[in-house]
């Protein structure tokens, strides 16, 4: 059973037992989250939502907050003296999915 949920702006496609990374969630490492926008859920049928499947959710416990790898910008234009550098590392929220209801 399989389930594709929205988060952060994004969809990821999910299993029970599955670690996915998402965007940064407001919650403590060990505490228990839901998720409510499921826009499709596939056991036995697949229920398609329109836009999101009535009464289905899935829930997943918190593993660990991080940061992802190091991405450099980098600005400069010829012949004008301007350089800039800057570095952004993107938090994240590594999480384990319990179980898919729906």
């Amino acid at each position: 059973m399989y389930a594709i949920i929205k988060t952060g702006g994004k969809q990821y496609c999910v299993e029970e037992g599955k670690k996915i990374s998402v965007e940064k969630i407001d919650a403590q490492v060990g505490e228990e989250v839901c998720f409510d926008e499921v826009l499709l859920v596939s056991g036995d049928e697949t229920k398609v939502g329109q836009p999101t499947v009535a009464g289905a959710k899935v829930t997943a416990k918190v593993v660990e907050h991080g940061k992802g790898s190091k991405i450099r910008i980098f600005k400069y234009k010829a012949k004008s003296n301007y350089r800039r550098r800057q570095g952004h590392r993107q938090p994240y929220t590594m999480v384990e999915i319990e179980k898919i209801e729906g």
